[in-house]
């Protein structure tokens, strides 16, 4: 039997068919999950809908996840198709890119600091609040976040921060959602080539480097995450709250690099 057979999983966050969320999708329909997908803008439904053809995917909804109205429309929506939710992929970040191109302490604005924990961390929160009447016994919350909400990362800057949010927004939606057997976690991811990392100077020294230092010798896939979010969205971690696992190579336990010291 497959890993998700039988479960219904809402994916919000897909962009093209490099984003981290589309390896997820792309993992849960090989498990058997059904998927319902959203898409930001109206100009990138297309794209959302080409790549889901390969996926049992039951449909496609609009959300701008920094609208309240927009939030509560999708779920209205998805209750025409579905009476429960099992998972919901919460893979959703974004920070103005004039935030992300020097030192924090010069480039951070108060506009681009609310945006970037709006969009990244609060988003988390408001979508599993709207879904909470429909989640199943044993639902899982998922989310994506990186290394940098931990350590100083170059250029990451206030997503840095808000990616500390939405990791402690983890722990307290596990606590708040525990009581009704829902589990909520976090992947950390290592660094991957999509469009919102593209955003991020120096993006292509930081694949770079991290290949070199991760013990395991090479950057991590779509596959990798996805092979992951399978994982915890089933019943086999069915024991597994309020975490945030690293999927990176190793990256996140080394120093220096090995070549770094000689």
């Amino acid at each position: 039997m497959a890993l998700l057979e039988g479960k219904r999983a809402l994916i919000v966050g897909i962009a093209n068919q490099y984003s981290i969320a589309t390896g997820i999708a792309n993992v849960f329909a090989r498990e058997g999950a059904e998927l319902a997908l959203t898409y930001q803008q109206e100009r990138l439904k297309p794209k959302i809908e080409r790549l889901a053809k390969d996926w049992p995917c039951q449909c496609i909804l609009p959300c701008d996840v920094s609208q309240d109205d927009d939030i509560k429309q999708l779920f209205t929506k998805l209750k025409s198709h579905w009476s429960s939710i099992d998972i919901i992929v919460h893979a959703v970040a974004f920070a103005p890119m004039q935030e992300l191109a020097d030192d924090m302490v010069d480039v951070t604005t108060r506009e681009g600091f609310k945006i970037a924990h709006d969009i990244s961390s609060y988003s988390l929160i408001a979508l599993t609040k709207a879904a909470k009447p429909m989640l199943t016994d044993n639902a899982s919350v998922l989310t994506l976040s990186y290394l940098g909400s931990q350590r100083v990362m170059p250029n990451y800057n206030a997503m840095g921060l808000a990616k500390a949010s939405l990791e402690a927004g983890v722990k307290y939606l596990a606590s708040n959602l525990g009581p009704m057997n829902a589990r909520v976690n976090a992947i950390s991811a290592g660094p991957i080539k999509t469009l919102a990392a593209s955003g991020i100077k120096q993006f292509r020294s930081i694949l770079s480097y991290n290949q070199t230092m991760a013990p395991l010798r090479r950057n991590i896939t779509q596959e990798d995450v996805g092979n992951t979010a399978a994982f915890l969205c089933s019943n086999l971690a069915s024991g597994i709250t309020g975490q945030t696992i690293y999927v990176d190579a190793g990256a996140s336990i080394m120093g220096l690099a090995p070549n770094e010291i000689q």
